[in-house]
C-alpha cells in the first residue's frame, strides 16, 4: 500500500507540474506567484500615475504662470541669475517666487485678466515700488507726464490703447494714490497691480 500513495502523490504532482522550453520545471503555484507579482506591479505603476496627474492637475490649476519674466528672459523657479544679478527662488509653501536682493522686502501680486494670481516677494534696496520692480524686471512701460504708465506685468502686456484694459496698482488692497514710480517702500505693506477694465 505504501507505493500506491506515493505513486498517487507522484500523479498528482504531474498533474500540476510540467517542463517549460528551458527544461525548467514550473508549478501551477509559480504561475500564480508571477501573476500576483504582475499585478502588484501594474497596481503600483498605475498608483504611480495617479501621483503624478494628481500634481499636474494640482500645479496646472493653482493660478499662477510659474515662471517670472525678467527683461525678456525667463527667470525659473529655481535659483537662477536674471539680468539684473538678482537671484529668484521658489517658496513651495505658499507659491510665491522670492526675486532681488536688498535688506528691504515687500509683497507683491499680480492679478491677470482672467483673476490669475502670482505671487511675489521682492527684495531690494531701492527707494521706490516702481524702481524695485524694473529692477528684478516685472514691470515694464512708457514714462509720461504723469510718471511710468506701465504696459507690462510679469511678462502680460495690458494696453488701453489696443485692448481697452490697463495695469491699475493697488496698496494694501486699495487703490493707490500715486504712481508705483512715486510711492516709497514701506516694508510690510502689500502691492499689486491688477487687469482692469
Amino acid at each position: 500500500m505504501p507505493s500506491r500513495n506515493i505513486r498517487t502523490m507522484e500523479s498528482s504532482y504531474a498533474a500540476t507540474a510540467s517542463a517549460d522550453p528551458k527544461g525548467e520545471i514550473t508549478t501551477k503555484e509559480n504561475k500564480d506567484m508571477k501573476t500576483r507579482s504582475n499585478k502588484k506591479l501594474l497596481s503600483f505603476i498605475l498608483c504611480m500615475v495617479l501621483i503624478v496627474a494628481a500634481a499636474l492637475f494640482t500645479n496646472g490649476c493653482n493660478g499662477s504662470t510659474g515662471n517670472a519674466v525678467s527683461s525678456g528672459t525667463e527667470a525659473e523657479n529655481a535659483d537662477v541669475q536674471t539680468d539684473s544679478g538678482s537671484s529668484t527662488e521658489s517658496d513651495s509653501a505658499g507659491d510665491v517666487s522670492v526675486l532681488g536682493e536688498g535688506s528691504t522686502k515687500f509683497a507683491f501680486t499680480v492679478t491677470d485678466q482672467d483673476g490669475n494670481e502670482t505671487g511675489f516677494e521682492i527684495h531690494t534696496d531701492k527707494e521706490t515700488v516702481g524702481e524695485a520692480l524694473l529692477e528684478v524686471g516685472l514691470i515694464e512701460g512708457e514714462e509720461s507726464e504723469y510718471g511710468l504708465y506701465v504696459k507690462t506685468v510679469n511678462g502680460i502686456t495690458a494696453d488701453y490703447d489696443k485692448d481697452g484694459v490697463y495695469w491699475a496698482f493697488y496698496v494694501n488692497g486699495e487703490y493707490a494714490q500715486s504712481g508705483v514710480d512715486s510711492t516709497t517702500i514701506t516694508e510690510g505693506e502689500a502691492y499689486s497691480f491688477k487687469v482692469e477694465k
